[in-house]
């Protein structure tokens, strides 16, 4: 039972009347931001929805920048790498030209002017920079060169000529998460890229008697290999041949110790991570010696690099050695081709898949963004009808309430 009293009609009708201005004010904010929700407390499921929803268009959103990214890098590295494949093919046909025999060593000394030019603007191609200024062959190792040139005397010359090119970057690549714990890695490692001939190391320590003393970690071209305690070193070969690295090993026939080989041109990469199992074999020097150049002298190396097979042939321009020319020469000339080929189909084939992932997520955004718009977006011409209808009341409950309370304080004023 209520109990009436004087004051209960006045409670009711403003209570009402307040709950009406809510009413309006909810359906005036949701016109004004478009947005049917407005607390949590609205549609606590939808709610969910939608938190989850905008989250996930986030993420796709940056997965979709990273890939167009990616794109733009591949892009300006195809260029480079094109044009290089360009440069090597005209040093090839100088190449095949020196091979004849029928020129005298003047043209020949003329066709090394050309070839020396040619190996400059390689050279620049290897260390070419993007728009920001980071070196795009470097690796990781982006705010540096990626070759540093030594030039010095040249013999059949007078003046100084580039005789070495070493490579000064990392051979780590950056990886781009282009979907949810999906990753796209560019590896514009230099000494992949602008590299001529497998490699191949000999070391001439015997290794037959070899036991290794304690559990260590040998690192080829940045992957780890663990070596347990007491492995000898047809285990260590076993393991490196069994592993996911582009090397091959295996025990020289005449001095007993171990032979890397690459299986795919490029440059190798070999440190002890922990451990002294590399340097105990006599291949590398202690572990502060940073690598690609921290091999033993002992040690040794066959196969060069595209700057290698360059120089080798315009040296032998220079002496008139056509033997070499159409030998040694020529041969690294065609395998560093092939390399530059074959690096070129990879960046393209990068650069396709990350079309396809940009292509995806488009389509990702859009399908997500119509379940926002479901879960969240305002029925506008529900919302209008409902405010006008709202409105309506309002009225009609201001025009009932005065006429309830007409009596005032004026009333009693005679």
């Amino acid at each position: 039972m209520r109990r009436i009293s004087t004051s209960l009609s006045t409670s009711e009708l403003q209570r009402t009347m307040r709950n009406q201005e809510y009413r309006l004010n909810k359906v005036s904010n949701q016109l004004g931001s478009q947005q049917r929700i407005q607390n949590l407390r609205d549609d606590p499921i939808a709610a969910g929805h939608l938190v989850r929803y905008q989250s996930y268009v986030s993420r796709i959103n940056q997965f979709q920048k990273n890939a167009e990214t990616l794109t733009d890098k591949l892009t300006v590295a195809e260029g480079y790498i094109s044009q290089s494949v360009d440069i090597i093919q005209r040093v090839r046909e100088l190449a095949i030209q020196g091979a004849n025999g029928i020129y005298t060593k003047e043209d020949m000394k003329n066709m090394a002017v050309e070839v020396d030019e040619l190996l400059k603007e390689l050279v620049q191609n290897g260390n070419a920079v993007n728009s920001e200024g980071s070196a795009i062959f470097g690796g990781t190792s982006t705010n540096r060169t990626a070759f540093d040139v030594i030039s010095g005397p040249v013999d059949g010359s007078s003046v100084s000529y580039i005789t070495e090119v070493r490579y000064n970057g990392s051979i780590d690549g950056n990886k781009f998460e282009v979907d949810e714990n999906a990753y796209m890695e560019f590896e514009p490692a230099g000494n992949k890229v602008f590299w001529a001939e497998n490699q191949q190391l000999y070391s001439e320590r015997d290794a037959t008697s070899y036991r290794v003393s304690k559990d260590s970690v040998i690192s080829i071209d940045g992957k780890e290999i663990k070596i347990n305690s007491g492995d000898n070193v047809y285990s260590i070969i076993s393991k490196i041949n069994n592993s996911d690295v582009a090397v091959k090993a295996s025990i020289d026939p005449v001095t007993n110790g171990l032979n890397l080989s690459t299986t795919d041109a490029h440059q190798l990469w070999l440190m002890d991570s922990d451990g002294t199992i590399l340097n105990d074999l006599g291949i590398i020097k202690d572990a502060s010696q940073r690598p690609p150049y921290n091999l033993t002298a002992a040690t040794k190396v066959s196969g060069g690099s595209l700057f290698d097979a360059v120089i080798t042939l315009r040296d032998a321009m220079l002496t008139g050695d056509t033997e070499t020319i159409g030998g040694k020469a020529l041969g690294a000339l065609d395998r560093g081709l092939d390399n530059l080929v074959t690096r070129l189909a990879e960046t393209g084939s990068l650069y396709s898949r990350a079309q396809q992932n940009i292509s995806r997520n488009e389509k990702t955004v859009l399908d997500t963004t119509a379940r926002i718009s479901r879960e969240g977006d305002l029925d506008f011409s529900q919302a209008v009808t409902d405010l006008k209808l709202l409105e309506y009341v309002q009225k009609a409950t201001y025009s009932t309430a005065s006429k309830l309370y007409s009596t005032s304080l004026l009333d009693y004023m005679r």
